[in-house]
């Protein structure tokens, strides 16, 4: 029997990791496991494989934004119709119902800052429900998804003393 919990956790933080790995791993066979991967993925489980990549080693230019949006609920329909029309944009990495000061956390993607404000002005404020924006941007990853985007600087060199 596979504890799906912790094949979870090991697929979840390396996607490339080999069945046979996984069966020792997990003191099972490797035909569990593939079966039980399968299942999860016909249970939508597992909805997708991504790969980590960080850009700013990369000639790409991108600017993240943390959008915090309060919104007054449909009736009805609640928060899910105005996410909906959130996140269907391309922009739109990520869209979260939040507690607290706010109500839509929403992760936005483009090319410049203007192309955010843009989106932010044109897309967003003006839809039917929007109370209220607050636009953050990331400066620099540190950490991101149990990845590290910092490595310290080593300094491999002998001291030679004269």
């Amino acid at each position: 029997m596979v504890n799906r919990i912790e094949l979870l956790k090991l697929v979840e933080h390396n996607a490339r990791i080999k069945i046979e790995d996984l069966a020792v791993m997990l003191n099972t066979s490797s035909e569990e496991i593939a079966a039980e991967l399968e299942a999860c993925k016909k249970e939508n489980v597992i909805l997708g494989y991504n790969t980590m990549i960080n850009w700013e080693k990369t000639e790409r230019e991108e600017v993240t934004a943390l959008i915090e949006v309060r919104i007054t609920p449909q009736r009805n329909q609640g928060f899910d119709k105005i996410a909906s029309q959130f996140y269907r944009y391309p922009q739109v990495s990520s869209c979260y119902l939040m507690s607290g000061g706010f109500d839509l956390m929403l992760i936005i993607e483009d090319s410049t800052l203007r192309e955010v404000a843009n989106f932010v002005s044109e897309k967003i404020a003006p839809l039917e429900g929007v109370l209220s924006t607050s636009t953050h941007f990331i400066l620099k990853k540190y950490k991101s998804n149990g990845t590290l985007f910092t490595q310290k600087q080593t300094d491999d060199r002998e001291a030679i003393v004269l």
